[in-house]
């Protein structure tokens, strides 16, 4: 072994089942009675003492019809193993407080659209299954939401792009389809025939800034029709984006997630578009080679079980 290796524990170190079976003969001096406190049969008992003696080249109990006594060799062996099992319960507590403190707080980042319309659905069912776990909740577009997860300043983030963000790992939760609104009063809510491609990258829309998952694929969708025209508005929150479509400002594109209340109540109509696909994948994402542990992981399994958005 070279002088900066790490030491390796000798193959005689017996395991800590072995050592704690130890220390139970040596409270109750007795095999047997060791054995049912250890919640084992004796033949299974007296075999692994026999194995760590093998293992250890040493006798550690003198066995008569009146019990089990420690030899001197077995008495020294004792403290040694009273030693390493309390420092493997000073080990085991501390690594259930830092899981205690892990699973008290939750950190969110999710795009808009996941954060708005399917959210907060999982937060209430997460509630009903870890209700003592406090969850913040930090909301920006699918750019903002990588750099928040690789930044180390969240825990499990949704975004809404086209693919998985450079760092991270992910796995598709959801799909949701992109639709063209306008105003009543605007003219294409009154045409009869779907928008071409064509027409929809020509026209001036309301668009979701640069980042969002929303821009990402209307981009790649447009992108062989010529390429989207200059934005009418260029805004940073689908609230906003619905605002300016309802004044009659002009066409917009948002999720069908988005537009429920609006297009109930006729604020905005749908236009039909043909020959294009606005569809588009929502993922939960989280650093790559790091599997969400605790309440992310819970909450990754209730976004599966409680589905939204296809």
């Amino acid at each position: 072994m070279t002088p900066d290796a790490p030491a390796l524990l000798s193959h005689r170190v017996p395991d800590l089942g072995a050592l704690e079976l130890l220390l139970a003969v040596a409270r109750h001096g007795s095999l047997g009675r060791a054995a049912r406190d250890l919640g084992i049969t004796q033949p299974a008992a007296s075999s692994r003492i026999r194995s760590m003696e093998r293992q250890l080249g040493l006798t550690l109990l003198d066995r008569s019809p009146r019990g089990s006594r420690l030899t001197d060799a077995g008495a020294l062996v004792t403290d040694w193993a009273r030693r390493v099992v309390e420092a493997a319960e000073a080990f085991d507590a501390g690594a259930h407080a830092l899981r205690d403190r892990r699973d008290s707080r939750l950190r969110v980042a999710a795009s808009m659209t996941i954060a708005e319309y399917l959210l907060p659905g999982w937060l209430i069912a997460l509630r009903g299954e870890r209700p003592d776990t406090a969850v913040s909740l930090l909301a920006g577009n699918s750019a903002v939401v990588a750099q928040r997860l690789l930044a180390g300043e969240a825990d499990l983030g949704f975004v809404e792009g086209l693919s998985v963000p450079e760092g991270l790992d992910g796995t598709v939760i959801a799909h949701d389809r992109l639709v063209v609104v306008v105003a009543p009063s605007h003219a294409w809510a009154r045409r009869r025939t779907p928008l071409t491609p064509q027409e929809l990258a020509a026209t001036p829309l309301i668009l979701r800034e640069h980042g969002s998952g929303t821009r990402q694929v209307l981009d790649a969708a447009l992108a062989v029709h010529g390429g989207l025209a200059q934005p009418l508005l260029e805004l940073s929150s689908t609230t906003a984006v619905k605002g300016a479509a309802e004044s009659g400002a002009g066409p917009c594109v948002l999720s069908e997630l988005a537009l429920g209340e609006e297009l109930s109540a006729r604020r905005l109509v749908k236009v039909p578009i043909a020959g294009v696909r606005l569809r588009r994948q929502l993922r939960a994402v989280w650093p790559a080679g790091h599997r969400p542990t605790g309440p992310a992981r819970d909450l990754l399994s209730l976004t599966r079980s409680h589905p939204s958005g296809d």
